[in-house]
């Protein structure tokens, strides 16, 4: 006997599907008998697979979406650095449980277009998180804490970059560890409040 509600155990099977097999191999219909239903049954809370895929993104993965939300929502609450430590920590995370579902696209170039393309479509996509912690950051420029001239769209893409490098970058190195995700996230965020440079560099470009 199911005891759990339908759309939970479609997102269950899902999630199960996509880490083990890949987002191009898990169909619908192998997803529907995993969870005890029909494919029919599937297409009554979901409209195809790209809604699935982001259903699973934004309700079985860390929250990053509703964080960079909040934060620019109101601006000027707690330190930069201890937020953009959270937000890197959170990114980390997403990027390191949903690289192994996605990643099976990049090898069908037709598929990754036709996915993109529905991505689209719904109104989603891997560019909203730089969208969204640029949106923060801009906040945050604009309460005054974080420098007038400061290129907050490279900000956001060197901060959410480097999170994402972290879900493969290490799978080759001897013992094929990624770096402790708190310890990570805090030198991240250090690095991008405090820049490297000894000294300002005027007239750098900007996009």
């Amino acid at each position: 006997m199911q005891t759990k509600p339908a759309r939970v155990r479609i997102l269950d099977a899902a999630h199960e599907l996509m880490l083990t097999v890949g987002l191009a191999r898990a169909t619908t219909k192998e997803i529907a008998r995993a969870a005890g239903c029909s494919e029919a049954a599937l297409y009554k809370y979901f409209d195809s697979k790209e809604e699935l895929f982001v259903r699973v993104l934004t309700e079985r993965l860390p929250r990053l979406t509703p964080l960079l939300s909040g934060l620019a929502a109101e601006p000027g609450q707690g330190t930069l650095a201890g937020n953009l430590t959270e937000i890197a920590r959170q990114a980390a995370l997403f990027y390191e449980q949903s690289f192994p579902i996605a990643a099976s696209l990049y090898a069908e170039t037709q598929l990754k277009r036709r996915h993109d393309e529905a991505l689209r479509a719904i109104g989603s996509g891997p560019h909203l998180p730089i969208q969204g912690l640029d949106a923060y950051l801009r906040a945050e420029q604009a309460a005054g804490r974080v420098r007038a001239d400061a290129d907050t769209y490279a900000a956001a893409s060197l901060l959410l970059g480097a999170c994402a490098q972290r879900a493969f970058a290490y799978d080759a190195t001897e013992t094929g560890a990624r770096p402790p995700v708190d310890e990570f996230a805090t030198r991240i965020a250090h690095t991008l409040v405090g820049g490297i440079s000894v000294t300002d560099t005027p007239g750098a470009p900007r996009p």
